[in-house]
């Protein structure tokens, strides 16, 4: 729980925020809803073996997680490779998208309570949606297969606007396409990403214990924290 001593106007105004309705919920994806870091672990080596290169650790992998594909190759890349240019980088990036978009979720799976909680948020009348630097297609197909595509409105890519977290503007245009504002909305992540572009957006950040957050809880701001997913019914912003 947020603990806010009042000082001033503004945080007078912070207080205002948080308690005002909330109606719409913006999920960060891999690491939030669904732990996805074996799917991408294990094509990450396949593409290194293809090459002979040095395999990566599941923990490896797991810290490249949240800037994108693009990244995420170069970052497994560079770990055996001391160079890289832009051009063997897109060829690489476009071998793994290949390889990872025609099998997103063998090994991933949902957080624990994540679809009973959906089930909840959904009968409570919330829109919902997920903003993502995971690619489009990639995203859309790993819901689809896990089966939890038809709870959100909208599934922003990293790839759909032409800017992604921590850029703001990934936020404020889907939720724009929602026909949202950033006050009536809550963001709900698990890394430093999802917590800047949630205080840039001026929009209240809740973030995620269990996932691939790089750098120390102390050091990412937020105003609500959960240790498991289905204790976002227990928040006081979602309380009816």
């Amino acid at each position: 729980m947020i603990y806010i001593k009042i000082i001033g106007p503004q945080t007078i105004c912070a207080h205002k925020i948080i308690m005002q309705k909330k109606d719409t919920i913006i999920f960060d994806l891999d690491g939030t809803l669904v732990d996805s870091a074996p799917d991408l672990h294990a094509c990450a080596n396949r593409l290194l073996k293809r090459y002979h290169k040095p395999t990566i650790s599941l923990k490896q992998s797991q810290k490249f997680i949240g800037d994108g594909v693009r990244q995420f190759v170069k970052s497994a890349w560079l770990q055996s490779n001391k160079e890289m240019d832009e051009i063997r980088l897109t060829k690489l990036q476009d071998e793994f998208l290949l390889d990872y978009q025609n099998q997103p979720a063998q090994l991933s799976e949902t957080y624990p309570g994540v679809r009973e909680t959906l089930d909840q948020l959904s009968h409570f009348g919330y829109k919902m949606a997920v903003c993502t630097n995971k690619p489009q297609v990639a995203a859309e197909t790993l819901l689809k297969n896990l089966g939890l595509r038809d709870y959100f409105s909208r599934i922003a890519g990293g790839d759909c606007y032409g800017v992604k977290k921590p850029n703001k503007l990934h936020l404020l245009n889907l939720l724009n396409d929602l026909g949202k504002s950033a006050y009536s909305a809550v963001m709900i992540g698990d890394n430093e990403h999802d917590a800047h572009t949630a205080k840039a957006a001026e929009t209240i950040f809740i973030i995620c214990t269990y996932g691939y957050a790089r750098i120390p809880l102390k050091d990412i701001h937020f105003d609500f924290k959960i240790d498991k997913f289905s204790e976002l019914l227990t928040l006081e912003v979602f309380r009816r």
